[in-house]
């Protein structure tokens, strides 16, 4: 079982990464294509391409030019420790031990509109580079084009590796469009969270964020490799809904927060 996610916008560069461990990147050079191409936009450019404000737009542009190989301890951390947003938060891979982190590195990937695929204990180097932004490049006119087969071919080498291949999707929609479903090598399951509001269950932005990162963390702490297990998650209150679930596309709810 393969879980994937989507990056997170906040980075945290200022905590102490909790292990020295690390791997590279998988797709440094297409990475490093990207880079290079981004170094010629100015302030104004990345802006107006990203919809930042001047501060963040500098932010970035600062990012791009001191980006460099080879990633280290010293320039770069972990991709699980250093994302900061609403799934990370709920993962909590801080408190990882060291068999923990194992199954992680294994089982939980990280798509990225910069570095493509990553796997948990990467090392990243930090930067703003979302996957639907419209990036004209040389193979397309957006970054789904850049990528083309790159994304899924990774995942499906991922997923030869499992015992019971089946890609659990807890990533948005904008980077899952990186993938092309019909070629993936396993089964998809795509799970949602709902939560009860105004007399009805919906889709809540801030918790379904929230419970994906929770579905990931239960499934790191029980070992879960068969995804049929995940229909077990109960974090946060949340709990199956066969009666609204579809064949894999299974549905989550609670009632209270």
């Amino acid at each position: 079982m393969l879980l994937v996610i989507s990056p997170a916008k906040n980075l945290d560069y200022d905590t102490p990464a909790t292990t020295d461990r690390h791997t590279q990147p998988q797709h440094l050079d297409h990475a490093s294509n990207l880079i290079q191409q981004l170094r010629d936009y100015s302030v104004q450019d990345i802006a107006e391409l990203m919809k930042l404000s001047d501060k963040l737009s500098a932010l970035n542009v600062a990012r791009y030019e001191s980006w460099s190989m080879p990633f280290n301890n010293d320039n770069a951390k972990q991709a699980v420790l250093a994302f900061n947003g609403d799934v990370y938060s709920s993962l909590n891979a801080q408190d990882f031990n060291e068999e923990e982190l194992d199954f992680t590195q294994k089982h939980l990937r990280i798509l990225s509109g910069l570095y493509g695929v990553l796997r948990p204990l990467d090392l990243m180097q930090p930067y703003r580079l979302e996957m639907g932004t419209k990036l004209t490049n040389s193979r397309g006119n957006n970054l789904y084009a850049f990528w083309g087969d790159i994304v899924t071919d990774d995942l499906n080498r991922s997923l030869t590796e499992e015992d019971q291949p089946a890609l659990v999707n807890l990533a948005s929609n904008e980077y899952f469009k990186s993938v092309k479903p019909k070629n993936l090598q396993g089964r998809m399951i795509t799970p949602v969270f709902k939560d009860w509001k105004n007399g009805q269950y919906k889709i809540i932005s801030f918790f379904a964020k929230k419970a994906r990162g929770l579905m990931c963390r239960y499934a790191i702490k029980n070992k879960i490799t068969d995804a049929e297990q995940l229909k077990n998650f109960n974090l946060g209150g949340y709990q199956y809904d066969e009666s609204l679930s579809k064949e894999d596309t299974w549905v989550f709810t609670r009632k209270e927060v």
